[in-house]
C-alpha cells in the first residue's frame, strides 16, 4: 500500500527557453577548477559592488564578459525572468521582473555545462538552473542562455534576436553601474553630476581590471 505520508511532489521551480537561448561557442573551453577561479577573483573584486544585489545586475554581467573577452576567455550571460514577464504565472526573489549574471562554458568530461558568476546571489558557482531556481520565489521562471555581448533586452517584446548590442552607451551605463549608480534613472542621471569623481574611479578600477588576468 502506498505511504501518502511519505510522498513528495516535485515542484521544478524554473524552465528553459530553448526558443530565445543562443548556441555559445564552445571550441576552447575552461574546467571547472578554472572557473572556480574566476568565481573567486570576481567575488573578492573591490570593483563589483555585490551586496548591491537589487541594482546594476546587466552591468556588473557586462562588466565580467568585457573583462572574459579581454582575455580570451569564451563566455555569456544567464537570464531569468519572472513568469509576469512573458504574461504567465511565478515571480522571482525580491519581486525582481528579470535578473542576469555572466555565464562561463565548462567541460566537464564529454559534457559541456554552464556555470554562473554571480556573488550578488550564491556564495558559490552555480549551475545556471541552480541558479535561476535559488532567485525563484514562486513557480515558474524562465531562464535562458544569451551571447555576452548583448547588453539587454528590447523592452517591447523579447524575442531571439532584438536584443541591444554593446555600444558606447551602455559601455558607459556599465562604469555607471559599477559606481552604484544607474545611469538609465532619472535618480540615476541626476547622481551623475555630483558624482564624476565616483565614476572615474570605478572606470579606472575597470581598466586596472583588464591588465591582471587571474592565474589559471
Amino acid at each position: 500500500m502506498l505511504d501518502l505520508r511519505k510522498t513528495h511532489t516535485l515542484i521544478i521551480k524554473t524552465l528553459y527557453d530553448q526558443a530565445l537561448s543562443d548556441e555559445l561557442e564552445t571550441d576552447r573551453l575552461i574546467d571547472k577548477e578554472q572557473a572556480e577561479k574566476l568565481f573567486t577573483f570576481f567575488k573578492e573584486s573591490a570593483a563589483f559592488r555585490w551586496l548591491d544585489a537589487n541594482n546594476n545586475c546587466e552591468d556588473r554581467a557586462n562588466a565580467i564578459c568585457i573583462l572574459l573577452d579581454e582575455w580570451k576567455i569564451q563566455n555569456g550571460k544567464g537570464w531569468v525572468f519572472s513568469g509576469y514577464v512573458f504574461k504567465k504565472i511565478g515571480y522571482l526573489k525580491n519581486l525582481w521582473k528579470y535578473h542576469v549574471a555572466a555565464l562561463l562554458p565548462v567541460k566537464e568530461g564529454a559534457t559541456i555545462n554552464y556555470y554562473i558568476i554571480d556573488p550578488a546571489t550564491s556564495g558559490q558557482l552555480l549551475l545556471i538552473a541552480d541558479w535561476a531556481a535559488n532567485i525563484t520565489d514562486n513557480p515558474h521562471s524562465y531562464y535562458l542562455i544569451k551571447r555576452g555581448d548583448y547588453y539587454i533586452f528590447n523592452a517591447g517584446k523579447i524575442e531571439k534576436d532584438n536584443w541591444y548590442g554593446r555600444s558606447k552607451r551602455n559601455y558607459n551605463w556599465t562604469i555607471q553601474g559599477l559606481s552604484g549608480i544607474n545611469g538609465v534613472s532619472n535618480k540615476g542621471k541626476a547622481q551623475l553630476a555630483f558624482n564624476k569623481k565616483k565614476v572615474l574611479k570605478a572606470e579606472e578600477q575597470f581598466k586596472q581590471l583588464k591588465k591582471v588576468k587571474p592565474e589559471l
